[in-house]
């Protein structure tokens, strides 16, 4: 508890000197205390239930007025850090602490808030095959973590003070790096207090005649992506895997594009996959002579946000040797455009079927 309090003071500090650099944008912190169960989502994780989660989450914010064409097409939201602390009321599973990325999206007047939260969680009791073999949802310490936050919200009601209050989903795994990775999902209520660190906001910047429309030629996209992955089996071992993508997309507006490609897998983890289940388990069909390599095709869409942009797909294998999770797959990540003309772009992302992961991808891409 005593790193939380450090980790909490320093956030702090570094929000009031984040607003005294900061001329044409104004910030505010908000603190959430939430309160929920955990999702039942796989009957291995029953008996790591057994209590009500609670914890809070602690963000800067930083607001946009519509200086960039971009903050005005998302009617102007707002991007900061997080900081998150959950009790998982259970033995096994300890607390984990979170750090994240956020954009705030409003609607409703501004009174309805939407925040996406992305980053990376450390399991306070993650599994240990001696010490802690009940643990199977958290097979590593290191874990990544997705939040999202749906709340009503009100601005300075007192002074810089506001509230706000409404339900949260916060999701854990590994993305199966390692196993067991079966990952916990809590659903919550939360209710928090917002403090602006100015007095007084700017006023919004509204430019006449501003519009999505967008219209370009359809663009090629080669993408390499690799990581390490294990299967199901514990101990079974990491190994690296290698994604080879081409697809095209065509932009529809300033927003959004449409894709559709196809991607060539290297998963070295089914290597030891197919002997283990040859020897193990005879009556799966597996004589050990399987091919390792899958190919698919895909159709996606890619949300584009300043030189961020989200990506979610949905893949079916043409090319399957192997009975491994099923023919569907899909795939949801992150990509950042290293340079200004949004060719050359670093993407990250979790495969994964249905509710099951089977890697996070980091790759680098080009865009003709």
């Amino acid at each position: 508890m005593q790193k939380v309090i450090i980790i909490l003071i320093a956030f702090i500090t570094i929000a009031g000197n984040a607003q005294e650099k900061s001329d044409s944008y104004s910030s505010y912190l908000d603190l959430n205390y939430f309160y929920g169960n955990i999702s039942r989502h796989n009957n291995d994780i029953l008996h790591l239930i057994t209590g009500h989660p609670e914890g809070f989450i602690l963000s800067l914010n930083k607001k946009t007025y519509g200086y960039k064409e971009w903050e005005q097409l998302y009617n102007y939201p707002d991007y900061g850090v997080s900081f998150g602390y959950q009790n998982m009321k259970n033995e096994y599973m300890g607390s984990n602490v979170a750090l994240y990325g956020h954009y705030n999206f409003y609607f409703l007047k501004r009174n309805l808030m939407l925040r996406i939260g992305q980053g990376i969680a450390l399991a306070g009791k993650p599994y240990d095959k001696e010490d802690n073999y009940q643990n199977v949802a958290f097979g590593s310490k290191i874990l990544s973590s997705t939040y999202l936050m749906l709340n009503y919200k009100k601005e300075r009601i007192f002074d810089r003070f506001g509230v706000q209050a409404g339900l949260s989903l916060i999701h854990y795994s590994n993305g199966n790096t390692k196993a067991p990775n079966t990952s916990m999902n809590s659903i919550t209520v939360n209710v928090g207090v917002n403090y602006q660190l100015v007095k007084e906001d700017p006023e919004y910047i509204i430019t006449e005649g501003l519009t999505n429309r967008f219209n370009e030629p359809v663009r090629y996209n080669f993408v390499f992506r690799t990581g390490v992955n294990e299967s199901d089996v514990i101990d079974s071992g990491q190994f690296p895997f290698y994604v080879f993508s081409f697809y095209a997309d065509k932009r529809i507006n300033k927003k959004s594009a449409l894709q559709i490609g196809t991607d060539v897998f290297y998963s070295n983890f089914l290597k030891e996959y197919i002997e283990y289940s040859s020897i193990a388990y005879p009556e799966r069909g597996i004589d050990g002579s399987e091919d390792y390599k899958r190919a698919g095709i895909f159709v996606g869409h890619e949300l584009f946000i300043n030189r961020f942009s989200v990506i979610t797909q949905a893949g079916y294998y043409l090319y399957y040797p192997i009975d491994y999770e099923g023919r569907m797959y899909l795939r949801g990540g992150l990509k950042g455009y290293i340079t200004k003309q949004k060719k050359l772009f670093a993407t990250v992302a979790v495969k994964a079927h249905a509710a099951q992961a089977e890697g996070v991808e980091v790759g680098i891409g080009y865009r003709l």
